[in-house]
């Protein structure tokens, strides 16, 4: 088969060679960016009079005809012909005869493909965002339903403080808000159009690249055509906050996965997110949390890898960027699955608030509400740390909580402790009382809520 390009050889490779160096089998995914690019394109040539309307209403039309089987999946894609840029040419000249071939005027490969992944990056960030919404909703619903819930507030993976299991979810609801406003913030870089740049030094046809800019919904044109066809800026942008949103969700699969064992108890996961043990018959295992926190890993792989791919390279474009496709591709797929499944694994999560209950009611979480109350009776801060610290050791050696401590105990200790103590230290109390903006007292967290539905209607 001849090379669309083959003018200038005199053989061809070996097939195992073109296999090598064809990124058809993975760049195929492009084919309606490349479409949508190709499209604009004619339209611009016959308003720039380079190619008549007659040539432009017939690869229009083969254009159409070649998206409509592309949607249908009817496209047979050839290694021969390397790429989707190539592959789409050869389906339009086998569709409409060698007019076809005037599509090309004006652009190259290089430009061709960049604005092929802008559009990719650009239709998958909106994505991405929309589905960091749906999983902002379901941390709403179940922090809405469960202010009042308390559960053990960790540090060092020690029980630390009491709070709202609505506090905990709203922590992950404002780590999303600052993920979408990350890739919200991307666009600005990704909508812009490299069409038109050529292979490296722009073209001597009298093309309109702000009319292929307009017509592709790009906001603006880059400035420089070597800096165009060479920039991933836009994908090592959309990658690195993808990676923050994987480490986000991982830490939540973290939690979940904890929180679904027999030591914790405090969640039963849908069956639908869970699966079972070969050989163990009563196991349920949270797979897809488990899953998620794994494939983290493989997107820090994929933002490093294109990291190091183009910290080598000098200007314009070279081979090596055909490498930059199937990290980004894997990304999106990875990144996008895993927030759809945590959105359902989160709305669908059964709370066991009676055992969270029990769990803060026999622990010594609410030491720091003991010294606070000293403090407030006038005891220096440090002082009432000592003083609780030795009650707590009391407590631990004679196998009891600092509630179960009589009055006289407390006395003991120190004089400014009065019958108050008791409701003091209740769990519910506790928390209640942590009113400061921001903390987990109750009505804060009512506020925070509120504050999180105002973000997200303000931005649908």
């Amino acid at each position: 088969m001849t090379k669309l390009w083959g003018g200038r050889f005199t053989k061809q490779a070996e097939e195992w060679v073109d296999a090598f160096g064809a990124s058809i089998p993975f760049d195929q995914k492009l084919v309606e960016e490349d479409l949508q690019g190709s499209i604009a394109h004619v339209h611009m040539l016959k308003n720039q009079e380079i190619i008549t309307e007659e040539e432009a209403a017939e690869i229009h039309r083969g254009l159409e005809a070649v998206l409509a089987k592309a949607k249908n999946g009817e496209l047979e894609y050839s290694i021969q012909n390397e790429d989707i840029h190539l592959n789409i040419e050869k389906f339009l000249i086998d569709e409409i005869g060698p007019v076809g071939g005037k599509l090309h005027t004006g652009r190259s490969r290089n430009d061709q493909v960049a604005t092929d992944v802008h559009l990719y990056v650009r239709n998958h960030t909106h994505t991405v965002m929309q589905s960091i919404r749906a999983l902002q909703q379901a941390l709403l619903l179940q922090a809405e339903e469960h202010v009042e819930t308390i559960i053990p507030g960790y540090t060092h993976l020690q029980r630390a403080q009491p709070i709202s299991f609505g506090h905990h979810m709203m922590a992950y609801f404002w780590m999303l808000e600052r993920d979408y406003g990350r890739f919200e913030d991307s666009l600005k870089r990704t909508n812009i159009s490299p069409l038109g740049a050529g292979a490296l030094a722009g073209t001597t046809f009298p093309i309109d690249r702000r009319q292929t800019a307009e017509e592709l919904g790009f906001d603006d044109i880059y400035q420089n055509s070597l800096d165009a066809v060479s920039d991933r800026d836009f994908a090592l942008e959309f990658m690195s906050a993808a990676s923050t949103v994987m480490m986000h969700l991982s830490r939540l699969a973290e939690e979940m996965i904890f929180w679904s064992s027999q030591e914790f108890q405090f969640i039963e996961l849908d069956d639908s997110f869970a699966t079972g043990s070969s050989i163990m018959p009563q196991k349920k295992n949270p797979d897809m949390a488990e899953l998620i926190r794994g494939k983290t890993g493989r997107v820090y792989g994929n933002l490093m890898g294109l990291y190091t791919l183009l910290k080598g390279l000098p200007l314009a474009y070279n081979k090596d960027m055909q490498e930059d496709k199937e990290g980004l591709f894997d990304t999106v797929r990875t990144l996008e699955g895993s927030l759809d499944i945590f959105a359902g694994m989160v709305e669908t999560m059964e709370v066991r608030t009676e055992k969270m209950a029990e769990t803060t009611s026999k622990d010594f979480s609410n030491a720091t509400e003991l010294a606070d109350y000293l403090a407030v009776k006038g005891v220096p801060f440090r002082e009432a740390h000592e003083i609780v610290g030795k009650l707590v050791l009391d407590c631990i050696q004679s196998n009891k909580y600092l509630a179960d401590l009589s009055m006289n105990e407390f006395k003991e200790a120190n004089e400014a402790f009065e019958e108050d103590i008791y409701e003091v230290l209740k769990p519910e109390t506790v928390v209640s009382r942590r009113n400061s903006e921001g903390g987990t007292g109750f009505d804060q967290v009512r506020s925070a809520i509120e504050q999180g539905k105002k973000v997200i209607k303000q931005k649908l």
